[in-house]
């Protein structure tokens, strides 16, 4: 490297400054590394793991160090294109190297692993400094391992939640009635979103829905939207539409409410860690960013979802009513059946048909159900239906026309076909029934499993992938009779996922004689 030189300031940086060449590395890594050549490294003291500041114009960003013999050479640093959009970087061009303190977030975070409360504003600082970059993946996991282990009090739930939702922006509505839906997930299909946000729209009620993709399951609300129009919108272009049309259904992801909690997610995620306090502060954050004041949660509570006892359920329903109201939010629980899926279809598309079908009236008996009671609950919340009537008032909605129509409007609003017909979607080309091999009673599908053959098949980014089920829990079923129709939109993915399928149970059919099928 060349050109050495002292800061006139001390800051976050040290008080070491170098500058070389940049070298784009076409690759993602996912995390913020800058490549150095070891004989670089060695000279001016840099180890891996470190954090360096990179300078190019007025642009600024945070990497972590990883070696290399031979990638780059001396005087040069490797850059992949995780950061080089963010710096505006060409090849070549010149880039200022600075050494950079260690975060002060690292002597939190061994405090939360030693089992001492953080303060608000310990709290506030880890978040800021995850959001500026300073906090690798190693100091990431420790903390959301420490939450895990050894969870978190009240307090600590509450200065998450404001963090986090400081960490983005807010949506503004300049509205006194704002509403808002969540279910904690777990359970195949169950599109009820999609079902119950232009019920509440079509009432007079803005409801700004950001939901999210998947991450294990066969579909996310955003990914089923996207089937039927764009999901990718800015917070102003999501103000312009619940301005006119008083709901949106659009992709979390795609926004920058509560950015915290994307990158808190990517590391829960590989493990699969869904501690009780993140979980409490990712949901009532992002309920928090778009100004809702009326909340209503769905903890699904059965086989295959993740809650599995109902005094769990029932435990983490008084935590969200609890903290809810020290957030300024009204929070009401609804604990439901998650034993089986909701709907017919698994997959973007199918769930997409059985949404459209109960818009029109002419859906899946469970889904209408179970949306019109959550909606229900929510207008009987808002004011808009009295107590005990909120069930009756989502279904004169629902069959007046009005649910469609402000659904609809949303989707024209977010660009796609506001024509659209459920005959109109397309489904994956290649499909196999799943066929009974005996007489019997259907006891029950696993959630899991259902979900893992929908993947397998290529759902949720094949759009077309996914289950069709034919037969309801409780039903008796004909050897022969179809049980369920697998779709891929190959003929690989679809073999794939018959194989997968033989090592999984993702029906259980109860042996019967035949004159009990009548």
């Amino acid at each position: 490297m060349v050109e050495k030189r002292l800061l006139g300031k001390k800051d976050v940086w040290d008080i070491k400054q170098y500058v070389c060449k940049a070298k784009r590395l076409d690759i993602e890594t996912g995390k913020r590394i800058v490549l150095f050549n070891k004989q670089d490294a060695i000279e001016n003291d840099i180890y891996v793991g470190y954090r360096v500041g990179l300078k190019h114009g007025n642009k600024v960003a945070i990497g972590i160090v990883d070696l290399t013999d031979h990638m780059v050479e001396p005087g040069q640093v490797g850059i992949f294109k995780d950061l080089q959009q963010e710096l505006g970087l060409k090849d070549e061009e010149r880039i200022e190297i600075r050494h950079i303190k260690k975060p002060e977030s690292v002597v939190y975070i061994k405090k939360k692993m030693d089992k001492i409360e953080l303060k608000p504003s310990e709290i506030s600082t880890v978040m800021d400094e995850l959001m500026r970059g300073y906090l690798g993946e190693i100091e990431l996991a420790s903390f959301v391992s420490a939450i895990y282990i050894n969870g978190v009090t009240e307090e600590e739930v509450i200065g998450l939640t404001d963090s986090i939702v400081k960490s983005g922006d807010t949506l503004n509505l300049g509205r006194h009635l704002i509403a808002d839906k969540h279910c904690i997930g777990g359970v195949a299909g169950n599109r009820t979103t999609m079902v119950l946000v232009p019920i509440i729209a079509a009432a007079g009620i803005s409801i700004p829905k950001a939901s999210s993709r998947s991450i294990t399951s066969a579909a996310g609300t955003a990914d089923t939207m996207e089937v039927l129009s764009g999901i990718d919108f800015s917070i102003e272009e999501m103000r312009h539409i619940v301005k006119k049309a008083n709901g949106c259904i659009v992709w979390g992801g795609g926004t920058t409410l509560a950015s915290a909690d994307d990158l808190l997610i990517k590391i829960r995620h590989p493990l699969s860690l869904d501690p009780k306090g993140l979980l409490l502060a990712s949901i009532l954050a992002k309920k928090k960013s778009v100004g809702a004041n009326h909340v209503i949660i769905d903890i699904p509570v059965g086989m295959g979802a993740k809650l599995h006892d109902m005094a769990d359920a029932n435990a983490l329903g008084a935590d969200f009513v609890k903290i809810g109201r020290r957030l300024g939010m009204s929070i009401d629980v609804l604990i439901t059946d998650g034993n089986n899926p909701i709907g017919r279809g698994i997959g973007p598309t199918l769930e997409c048909i059985d949404v459209l079908n109960v818009l029109a009236n002419n859906g899946p008996g469970d889904l209408r159900e179970k949306s019109c009671i959550i909606a229900g609950r929510l207008l009987e919340m808002c004011g808009k239906a009295k107590k005990g009537r909120g069930y009756a008032q989502a279904s004169s909605i629902l069959e007046s026309g009005a649910a469609l129509r402000k659904m609809r409007q949303i989707i024209e609003l977010q660009g796609g076909d506001s024509d659209v017909k459920p005959a109109d979607l397309p489904i994956g080309n290649c499909h196999e029934d799943i066929i009974a091999d005996r007489n019997g009673k259907l006891v029950g599908y696993d959630n899991r499993t259902i979900s893992r053959l929908a993947r397998a098949a290529g759902a949720p980014n094949d759009k077309g992938a996914g289950i069709l089920l034919f037969k309801e829990p409780g039903e008796k079923v004909r050897s022969g009779e179809k049980i369920m129709r697998v779709y891929a939109e190959s003929e690989s993915k679809l073999d794939f996922a018959l194989k997968a399928m033989k090592k999984w149970e993702t029906y259980t059919l109860k042996k019967i004689i035949l004159n009990e099928l009548g």
